[in-house]
């Protein structure tokens, strides 16, 4: 479902066209300024219309990216908490299980919990917050973890999918699926700024334009003519992306 502020920009372009197909039956239509021929707001919708798509184009691309990457990931958290269960039955020293503990909180984005209790009256004690929630984040204590388990000659894991190898496929898989809404997202930004400089730029924007266009009807036909109330009524908005 498009947004509300998606279809306000298409509401403008498209009483663009309304706006210039209405001055364009005006026999007295012969504005001083070139920008508000007939022409020129023809051009201005079929440029319009253009951009609008690009910024879609661009939108489902940075979607698609996103959807891919949510499903890559949708595995890591349930992953990490397997290889920490089999890293507790290993035998392994306190200092190392207490390492990977910390590196899958941190991935399942918890907190390290207060090992003081609150006194009466007192200041409840503080938490160590580990929440690093972003995915370029997870896929890099991920990494750390796949670090850690290198280091243990007895990580041995009978599962296909624990085994190192496999492990640092997958993280490779989880990087290679957030490049892409990096970049996706960067180039929709593009053409969301191309789109309001169309749009809603000062003296040459579509929105200007169009609020001119009905001062000069108002201009050659008067303020109580039924021409000018035609063009009023035709409306316009400054959308907020």
């Amino acid at each position: 479902m498009s947004s509300t502020s998606e279809v306000g920009h298409a509401k403008n372009v498209a009483n663009l066209q309304k706006l210039t197909e209405q001055v364009s039956v005006y026999t007295l239509y012969n504005p001083p300024v070139a920008s508000l021929s007939v022409a020129n707001l023809q051009t201005l919708y079929t440029t319009a219309v253009a951009k609008l798509s690009e910024v879609e184009e661009k939108r489902n691309a940075n979607k698609n990216a996103i959807a891919l990457r949510q499903v890559a990931f949708e595995n890591l958290k349930p992953t990490c908490t397997r290889i920490l269960s089999l890293l507790e039955i290993l035998g392994l020293p306190q200092g190392t299980i207490d390492q990977a503990r910390t590196l899958n909180r941190t991935i399942q984005g918890g907190q390290k919990k207060p090992k003081a209790t609150t006194e009466e009256g007192g200041e409840p004690p503080k938490t160590i917050s580990i929440s690093r929630q972003s995915y370029t984040q997870q896929a890099e204590n991920f990494g750390i973890l796949l670090q850690l388990l290198a280091t243990i000659p007895v990580y041995t894991p009978n599962e296909e999918d624990l085994k190192l190898t496999n492990l640092t496929t997958y993280k490779d898989s989880l990087v290679s699926t957030t490049q892409p809404v990096d970049q996706t997202e960067a180039e929709l930004n593009v053409k969301l700024t191309e789109r309001d400089q169309i749009l809603y730029a000062e003296e040459t924007g579509l929105y200007t334009i169009a609020q001119n266009v009905k001062k000069y009807v108002k201009t050659i036909y008067g303020a109580t003519s039924p021409e000018f109330e035609t063009v009023s009524a035709i409306k316009f908005t400054v959308v907020k992306s």
